[in-house]
């Protein structure tokens, strides 16, 4: 048995066995992350064929022009098409390069290739080791479908007995924001509903959507709290206030008291709420005076009792939750997303603590974060050259939102598209705008997600990408400025089927002044896209002096004074589909010495600086050792960035500054978020 699918596309690829090679590709194999990895240590670099000029650009100056002059290249290059065949690429590169195809139908022979092709290909692994160990003769549709929910998904419906074991099935798959195609939910939604047991159950809205999932525990959880200590009031004297409290209105049909003390369920209660997919149940609000040394660990997370002392308990429970789960240098990127979620949360709480709480946790919290630094950085320099190959399906980075951007637009049902970069948002002061609009917009809902920014992590480079849709080389007249976003990002919609006039751009956005130049865009009858550049935060960035926790204080002052959340309502008024993303982030960090450089450098910031050629970046890193010189990926021509280090800045020796530009979590993983708006 082959080791994995990935060897029977792999082993066509020695190393320098063709210096050009053209693969038909119409399954997207090529792009899968693992492939993507071993293909560049090999010594390839991969193409896709889908913009005819900017592949020209690449192919005439980096590659054909010196291979027709015998000069030696480190890299061999592989033209991929999503067609099924090779015709569509221009004549000299098909008589130039050696021909290769690669189909999922050649993989798994017994499955149904349009239900295969619709799973996420890290899922491939599982599918391929079932199709192994159980050797399925030919299989159907629907028997496609189940043979993946048993073997790849663990979701089978004949082994789910109870509510309890539908909760387990429910919450593993939702915790680990498995992404589960359509096809595969409508057919286990189908299976389940051929059971009494769960007729009245949600399960349309619960099954595929993970935020009403969440929202369908949410609600039930003073349902079950009360219920649980209804059945204990004498030793906990809550008699009358558990009489007298109103129950809680459900908003989802189903049980009115799930089993969450169940073994199943109860083993993923505590991280629910320490990782904020839930909220505690505020138990003095409802006349129920309870400590926390009265009730188990399981039940007493999931309450409010004391603030202070409940942000405590949850910063502890973080800590070691992080410290347990930290990705490892071989983790997929979508492993990095998830823990920069929990990473964030921990950052939000830990920054509420008050400064006397801190002291007895500090030296834990700072162990703890030099190992994320570290891991990530080496995961980084060995994995993140391959994510911009990667399909625009689910982003992986910044300039694959436009595109998935266009394929929204063209789903039954959304006539137009909003896309609000919040200039220098990082995921943990994501945590507390969320907060604030939920508190001014309890309807809105949130599909919450992470993309990459480029490096190094500026506005020029970074949020360029997120309006073009392409990586930085092919924008280099702009790389040190900003002024040519509109017409980056009309001239991918054009490319994309859409004319100027349904192209709208805005920039320069935080106070509520800018709320009617947005307005008049958006009563234009034209006008089907628009991207919204609002740049408080970057404004609170440069001039912050306080660090991380003075950079929550004022975010959180910004969005308290309500312009996003008026913002947002005029592109729901209008009929918008919302997106919000940022370009980078940030952290707080100390200064360790500013380069005195004898040519002026093309950039000088903070956590970066960016030089015409390697000598002259040499020569400042000569004083600076511990500097990064990052390779120039995806990066235009004497374009030679110089990183800082860890958590410090190219300022004056120990002066504390909030800054951008290098890599760290913080400032590399951006939220992207679908919002929208339900009911009244």
């Amino acid at each position: 048995m082959p080791n994995s699918w990935r060897d029977h596309i792999l082993q066509a690829f020695a190393p320098q066995v063709a210096r050009l090679t053209l693969v038909a590709d119409p399954d997207g194999l090529l792009i899968e992350e693992g492939i993507l990895q071993e293909l560049q240590a090999r010594g390839y670099a991969l193409l896709t064929w889908n913009d005819p000029v900017a592949f020209r650009f690449t192919y005439e100056t980096a590659y054909r022009t010196r291979w027709d002059q015998n000069e030696a290249t480190e890299q061999g290059l592989i033209l991929r098409t999503e067609a099924e065949d090779l015709h569509a690429l221009p004549y000299d590169v098909i008589q130039a390069g050696r021909h290769l195809t690669f189909t999922l139908g050649h993989l798994f022979p017994n499955l149904s290739t349009p239900v295969v092709a619709a799973l996420s290909r890290s899922e491939f692994d599982a599918l391929f080791r079932a199709q192994h160990q159980h050797h399925p003769g030919k299989l159907g549709d629907n028997a496609t479908k189940d043979f993946i929910l048993r073997y790849v998904f663990e979701m089978t419906q004949e082994l789910i007995k109870a509510p309890s074991g539908l909760l387990r099935v429910l919450l593993r798959r939702h915790y680990r924001a498995q992404h589960i195609p359509a096809i595969l939910d409508e057919r286990f939604i189908q299976l389940l509903q051929r059971d009494a047991r769960f007729q009245e159950w949600p399960l349309e809205r619960i099954v595929p959507d993970r935020e009403a999932f969440f929202g369908f525990l949410q609600e039930r959880w003073p349902h079950f709290v009360r219920c649980w200590l209804r059945q204990r009031s004498p030793s906990h004297g809550a008699e009358t206030a558990l009489e007298l409290a109103a129950e809680p209105a459900l908003g989802y049909t189903g049980p009115t008291v799930l089993p969450f003390d169940h073994d199943d369920v109860r083993v993923y209660i505590d991280n629910l709420f320490l990782e904020g997919y839930l909220k505690p149940y505020a138990t003095a609000d409802h006349g129920l005076h309870l400590e926390h040394t009265d009730l188990p660990e399981w039940l007493s997370v999931g309450l409010r009792i004391d603030p202070e002392a409940d942000r405590m308990r949850r910063v502890e429970g973080l800590l070691a939750s992080m410290a347990a789960s930290i990705p490892s240098a071989e983790a997929r990127h979508h492993d990095w997303f998830a823990f920069a979620h929990r990473w964030a949360e921990l950052l939000a709480v830990w920054h509420q603590l008050s400064p006397a709480a801190q002291p007895p946790l500090t030296q834990r919290f700072q162990e703890v974060r030099e190992h994320v630094d570290c891991t990530f950085l080496t995961w980084v320099q060995q994995r993140y050259g391959g994510l911009h190959n990667l399909p625009a399906a689910q982003p992986a980075m910044l300039h694959h939102i436009p595109r998935y951007l266009a394929h929204e637009l063209d789903t039954p049902g959304v006539g137009k598209v909003a896309l609000v970069v919040l200039d220098g948002l990082a995921c943990d002061q994501w945590v507390v705008l969320r907060e604030i609009l939920g508190q001014q917009r309890p309807q809105l809902h949130y599909q919450e997600a992470a993309v990459f920014a480029w490096i190094p992590t500026i506005t020029s480079v970074s949020r360029q990408a997120a309006f073009a849709g392409k990586p930085p080389v092919y924008y280099p007249g702009s790389i040190h400025r900003t002024d040519k976003e509109a017409a980056l990002w009309s001239q991918f919609w054009s490319d994309h089927g859409l004319s100027q006039p349904e192209v709208a751009y805005a920039r320069g956005l935080s106070q509520g002044s800018g709320l009617s130049h947005v307005e008049a865009a958006l009563t234009h009858p034209k006008v089907r896209v628009i991207g919204l550049v609002v740049d408080a935060i970057d404004q609170i960035v440069h001039r912050m002096t306080l660090g991380t926790a003075g950079m929550h204080n004022q975010v959180r002052q910004w969005a308290t004074e309500g312009f996003l959340a008026r913002l947002l309502d005029l592109l729901f008024d209008h009929s918008y589909a919302v997106f919000l993303t940022s370009d980078h982030g940030n952290i707080e960090c100390v200064g360790g010495g500013r380069p005195a450089e004898g040519a002026v450098a093309d950039l000088r910031g903070e956590r970066v600086r960016v030089y015409p050629d390697p000598a002259l970046r040499a020569q400042v890193q000569a004083r600076f050792p511990d500097a990064l010189a990052w390779p120039a990926l995806g990066l235009p021509e004497n374009y030679f960035p110089l990183l800082a280090p860890g958590r410090s800045a190219f300022v004056q020796e120990g002066v504390r500054i909030v800054g951008h530009g290098s890599i760290t979590l913080e400032e590399l993983i951006v939220p992207f978020i679908c919002i929208e708006r339900r009911g009244p």
